[in-house]
């Protein structure tokens, strides 16, 4: 999990870096063609390939639309935010995910992990300051992508488990490089790329990919309860390349507000573990007693 947040996060980095002169379509088209030829031979060599019409099943389209809109918002804004700032922001997902399950999905949600989810977003306002002269309003479209994001990761508990979440990736993919073409033009057209400026963007491909892999195994090896809370790293690894990259150094209401959402989260999936072994005991119990009888 610490291997894909460094990944995630370095892909963000260098994004911030070239978008500097280049339009964010420019650098989702580029970045994207070099992660679908990867992907693409991935999921060949996996057997991971599927009909193109698996795009027009509600849970895949809706996972899909998460995506494309998430990173579109998360590239507008990325480009006039600090690094760490949006990187905090970001960490309120594991929140937003839980509260978009107990709205949509009905899952029930105990009095003390409210508490968390309220703390949580309290922690982003305090990032955000609605209202404060150093607002930025570029902090809303950051708020948008976590929108998007719990879209898109409630629609994935949806999805047919018959189909490879590689194909999934695939899909995405593929669809968030059409949009980047699709945005080029009305962004400004194509910009001269130098060489430097092509390895960045297919090392940025690369690092989503180990990103991807690497979480996807973490959360398929270990215990979802023991390794989420390291998705938190992501916010120290942006802290540290803002500053070596950008020169970027957080405030103390950033600071603050972090830490808020961080132990927010932290709480949460506390209080996730302690349901989760609940029910455990509870299903043993019950087998035990029908053992009985």
């Amino acid at each position: 999990m610490v291997i894909g947040m460094a990944g995630f996060t370095i892909n963000d980095a260098i994004s911030k870096a070239v978008l500097h002169h280049m339009s964010f379509g420019q650098v989702i088209l580029v970045r994207g063609i070099f992660a679908f030829i990867l992907i693409v031979a991935f999921s060949w060599q996996q057997g991971a390939m599927r009909p193109l019409r698996v795009l027009m099943q509600k849970p895949v389209a809706l996972r899909v639309g998460g995506e494309v809109c998430g990173t579109v918002m998360f590239l507008a804004a990325i480009v006039h935010l600090p690094l760490a700032n949006i990187a905090a922001i970001m960490q309120a997902l594991p929140l937003a995910i839980t509260l978009g399950a107990a709205v949509v999905l009905a899952e029930p949600v105990g009095w003390r992990r409210w508490t968390a989810i309220a703390a949580g977003f309290t922690g982003v306002l305090i990032i955000v300051r609605p209202g404060a002269e150093g607002f930025n309003q570029f902090s809303i479209l950051a708020l948008i992508a976590v929108v998007f994001y719990t879209v898109r990761d409630l629609a994935t508990k949806k999805i047919a488990s018959e189909i490879p979440s590689l194909f999934i990736t695939l899909l995405t993919t593929l669809m968030v490089t059409l949009t980047g073409a699709a945005m080029l033009l009305p962004l400004g057209g194509w910009s001269p790329m130098s060489g430097r400026d092509t390895g960045l963007l297919a090392l940025a491909a690369v690092l989503l990919l180990v990103g991807y892999h690497c979480v996807i195994m973490a959360l398929r090896i270990g215990e979802l309860s023991a390794v989420a809370p390291f998705r938190y790293t992501a916010l120290l690894w942006a802290i540290m390349l803002g500053y070596v990259a950008f020169g970027e150094i957080p405030d103390t209401m950033m600071i603050v507000g972090a830490s808020i959402i961080v132990a927010s989260g932290l709480y949460a999936f506390h209080r996730e573990r302690l349901r989760h072994r609940q029910r455990t005991i509870g299903q043993g119990v019950s087998r035990l007693s029908l053992d009985g009888l």
